[in-house]
């Protein structure tokens, strides 16, 4: 039996529509990692992005376990002295829940141009509506 190897042309990316409400939030992010990579298909291929696009809405209503809210930090520096900037993840919940959810995607995928293009096909929204019903993303649930 000889190998498969995915073609770019050649392979089919589906649209897929995810509830975040009530979802832990590192479980969710690793099953949407490893759809957005397309591990979930048996054309995998690692050089070629054979992943999906997914949509995921009500990421303000993600669910973190233990006292994650207030000791796990978001830190940025701008590159100054004094230029580092913490905030919890509470905070980050509350002003921002689509980039807690899309960093967390984010850092488990590849490091490389095609991990930023994998990345792009995801879709993070922390309301119930979304711009993409032309898609018509099919429900995805886990």
């Amino acid at each position: 039996m000889r190998t498969y190897v995915a073609k770019k042309e050649t392979v089919e990316q589906a649209w897929y529509l995810v509830d975040a409400q009530g979802q832990v939030l590192g479980r969710l992010a690793a099953r949407l990692a490893r759809i957005l990579q397309g591990k979930h298909k048996p054309i995998y291929t690692p050089h070629v992005d054979t992943g999906d696009f997914v949509v995921v809405v009500n990421a303000e209503k993600i669910r973190v376990t233990g006292n994650k809210r207030t000791q796990k930090m978001y830190k940025r520096y701008s590159g100054y002295p004094g230029g580092l900037k913490e905030r919890p993840l509470g905070v980050m919940l509350e002003r921002h829940p689509e980039r807690v959810l899309g960093q967390a995607v984010r850092r488990m995928l590849p490091k490389t141009k095609l991990g930023e293009k994998m990345f792009g096909k995801l879709k993070v929204y922390a309301g119930p509506d979304h711009p993409h019903q032309a898609q018509q993303p099919e429900p995805l649930s886990f």
